[in-house]
């Protein structure tokens, strides 16, 4: 678990600012599918809560090395906590045997992706008093390209794990 926390803060910080958006684009997502496929449902699921609760401690685990109470309150917070359910149901799904291909873990992983932008628009449109579209205009529309190569490159990663895995039984 401590891994998936530790591999998810290193992602963090490949980080690029989206001009107009106060949510920038990294690699934790791709962290958070690849941990939660690996570890399962609960283990998967604790590995973010304890991402999450070392960034806001103090440790520099955020985009950018970022810290605190206040990033987990503020317009971001709601895509590091949407990373706990979307862990915690790619990691179910995983365990049902939907990350062995390409293709099965593809729509796996965006589906995972989802569940983040699903707690993390309505949450920035809260904190920062946005309207719902200006709300999908700053926190989901710049990063579905992204959103959909992240699954991408999980899925090809976890089906060649997968292979690995099997080569080495044989």
């Amino acid at each position: 678990m401590l891994g998936a926390a530790l591999f998810t803060a290193l992602l963090s910080q490949l980080s690029i600012a989206v001009p107009g958006s106060p949510v920038p684009i990294t690699g934790q997502t791709l962290a958070v599918m690849l941990t939660a496929a690996a570890l399962g449902p609960m283990r998967g699921m604790l590995g973010q809560v304890a991402y999450v609760l070392m960034g806001a401690v103090g440790l520099p685990f955020y985009s950018r090395g970022a810290s605190g109470f206040e990033h987990v309150l503020g317009a971001t917070g709601g895509f590091l906590v949407g990373f706990i359910p979307a862990a915690f149901l790619v990691g179910l799904a995983a365990r049902r045997g939907l990350d062995r291909s390409a293709w099965k873990a593809l729509p796996l992983f965006v589906a995972g992706q989802l569940v983040i932008f699903a707690i993390g628009v309505p949450w920035l449109a809260f904190v920062a008093r946005l309207e719902v579209a200006t709300a999908l205009q700053k926190g989901f529309l710049p990063f579905v390209p992204g959103a959909l190569v992240k699954a991408a490159i999980a899925a090809m990663l976890m089906t060649l794990c997968w292979r690995l895995g099997r080569s080495r039984r044989a």
